[in-house]
């Protein structure tokens, strides 16, 4: 059996990007939490007043057997707009940020490059932040798989099906 391996994004709100990963085939599991910034074991109140430096992010668990780290970031750059410098959609702070946190070396080469081959399709450029995982702390436990269990909350049903449906329509060989 592989061993599994592990990929952190910040692409705006948590539960958009979790629900996006979670439809991922060879994702084991999608945490939510906060990383990138100086506070320790950070509460949602203060990522959101923006005090403690972190981004709003998510941790996924993954087989590289069955998916690659490659195929991850194709889907985190399709699935958000890596070019709004600390925004998503109506979601504006620098907790919203884009980053990739890097685990090790390879990923930091790996990532760099890809946005390097990919920046020619982006009429601006991508702010996505590259820099390493220092500390990942997992989210509040309502955080978690919150778009399963708040299906009809209004946030949910505005920004994340559309995310789906990209992500459906630009990596279907992807899909759990």
């Amino acid at each position: 059996m592989t061993e599994t391996e592990q990929a952190t994004f910040a692409g705006g709100c948590f539960w958009c990007t979790e629900s996006v990963f979670e439809q991922v085939r060879g994702v084991e599991k999608v945490v939510s939490g906060y990383a990138g910034g100086h506070v320790e074991d950070p509460s949602y109140e203060a990522v959101c007043r923006e005090e403690t430096g972190h981004a709003e992010c998510v941790q996924v668990t993954y087989d590289p057997d069955a998916v690659s780290y490659e195929d991850l970031l194709a889907v985190f750059f399709t699935t958000h707009n890596p070019t709004t410098l600390n925004r998503q959609g109506n979601d504006v702070g620098t907790q919203y940020r884009s980053a990739v946190f890097y685990h090790d070396d390879a990923q930091r080469e790996t990532v760099e490059a890809f946005i390097d081959d990919i920046q020619h399709g982006y009429d601006d450029d991508i702010v996505t932040e590259v820099e390493p995982l220092e500390t990942f702390y997992p989210a509040e436990e309502y955080h978690q798989d919150y778009f399963e269990k708040n299906p009809n909350q209004a946030y949910c049903t505005m920004t994340i099906p559309p995310k789906i449906e990209k992500l459906k329509d630009k990596h279907a060989e992807l899909l759990a």
